[in-house]
């Protein structure tokens, strides 16, 4: 079962890609931060250095990756066609 649903494109997401070397993404209610973790890793093939999890006020469930590498975050997003 997929965890990771789609990556947030507001704009405050992507100012998080490029200034501080992070991606959001939406995932699944039941997701926890270790699992979101390992299936980016495995998804994207980029070492994650921390994972910030919160539920929106609409109700969807929120994670924002922080990773290792500098400029990853926006390598991640060109693959993902988001910038």
């Amino acid at each position: 079962m997929a965890l990771i649903l789609y990556p947030l494109t507001t704009e405050k997401g992507v100012s998080g890609i490029e200034k501080e070397n992070k991606i959001a993404f939406i995932v699944s209610m039941d997701a926890d931060k270790k699992s979101v973790k390992e299936e980016f890793q495995r998804l994207y093939g980029e070492k994650v250095r921390k994972v910030t999890m919160m539920i929106s006020p609409d109700g969807r469930k929120k994670a924002v990756v922080s990773l290792e590498r500098k400029g990853a975050a926006s390598d991640v997003a060109a693959k993902l066609k988001i910038i």
